[in-house]
């Protein structure tokens, strides 16, 4: 069976998804606001050494909650997790949330993930008020089926090895099965193959979706290389917390908890396929998974897993893809040069 991309080729091809981005380009921040049209069952893993993440100890499967509202992607890092008090404002008032017995009230269950994009050169003398619970609020507003890549959301002020990082997004359709990715990238390690303005995601690329340049000819001992080269280093030093990639998969299928949370770890391999080097000390890496549940997986058991296995070798691929989208789309900023400009197309 042929896996080709949705008809927007975003996140959003997945039935019942939808985003919203709210920024500052002179801030260099903003949120990315995923919202499911009903209340959805989510996992997530992280795999960075520098995290910054809300209620994502709720997702664990052994936890009472089943389903979330929303999840929230933010720039800003302590400050960007404020973006998920937005988010659960803006749905707690919309009665949108999980609801205990008889009262009248609901409690919106929104993880979320924010990355360091502090030191872009952006105005970040917020005081005591920083914009991101505003932001959390416009994103979910703005939520829609259609969005744009680059340098919006949580990808505005985002960083990509030592070139300009953004928001990136793929799907993939496997049968019934619907599959996308969201993936706000920042991450310490390159995106491209040292010296050359090849993706490392090249082998996944479909229709050309972010240059189609392929892998390079010959293809360089990438093993006998600095390992480092390309990576935010070459701007400034690495230090503690001062990167991330952090994103979600969403998908049509029905899962459990604990199905979704292997998706996750699966999916994970994506960033490995699109990054080197990837899941650092210096790196926050955190990605979730969303069920819309609108297609039943198979009740036989060894029919199920086979789809399973599927599943979560589509969702990697989603999300290496939609890494390569984000610094493809993205533009340039202030003093960080984007992809293209560094690599112009060729005729």
């Amino acid at each position: 069976m042929t896996i080709r991309p949705g008809p927007r080729n975003l996140i959003t091809d997945v039935d019942g998804i939808a985003v919203g981005n709210a920024h500052c380009a002179s801030v260099s921040s903003g949120v990315t606001v995923v919202l499911p049209e009903r209340r959805a069952v989510a996992a997530c893993d992280v795999r960075g050494g520098a995290p910054g993440t809300r209620e994502t100890d709720a997702l664990d499967p052994t936890c009472l909650v089943e389903a979330v509202d929303g999840i929230v992607l933010s720039g800003g890092s302590v400050y960007g997790l404020e973006a998920v008090s937005g988010a659960v404002a803006w749905l707690g008032a919309r009665k949108r949330g999980f609801a205990l017995g008889e009262t009248p009230h609901v409690s919106p269950v929104v993880p979320g993930a924010v990355l360091f994009d502090l030191p872009n050169g952006g105005d970040k003398a917020w005081g005591e008020m920083p914009p991101y619970r505003a932001w959390g609020i416009e994103a979910c507003e703005r939520a829609d089926s259609h969005f744009e890549l680059g340098n919006v959301g949580a990808g505005m002020g985002a960083m990509a090895g030592n070139m300009k990082g953004g928001l990136g997004s793929a799907s993939a359709y496997d049968g019934e099965i619907q599959i996308g990715a969201l993936i706000a990238v920042n991450p310490f390690g390159s995106p491209v193959i040292p010296g050359t303005g090849h993706f490392w995601a090249a082998p996944y690329e479909l229709e050309n979706e972010f240059g189609g340049r392929g892998w390079p000819s010959p293809i360089p001992a990438v093993s006998a290389e600095d390992p480092v080269r390309g990576s935010r280093f070459d701007i400034a030093p690495a230090a503690p917390g001062t990167n991330t990639t952090i994103g979600l998969v969403a998908t049509n299928a029905i899962l459990t908890k604990s199905e979704a949370r292997r998706i996750a770890i699966m999916a994970q391999d994506g960033l490995a396929r699109a990054v080197r080097p990837i899941h650092s000390h210096v790196d926050g890496d955190t990605l979730f998974v969303l069920a819309s549940g609108h297609v039943a997986l198979a009740e036989d058991a060894s029919a199920r897993l086979m789809q399973l296995l599927r599943l979560g070798a589509v969702a990697a691929d989603c999300v290496a893809r939609a890494v390569a989208r984000g610094v493809y789309a993205a533009a340039d900023l202030g003093e960080a040069a984007c992809y293209r400009s560094r690599y112009p197309a060729r005729d």
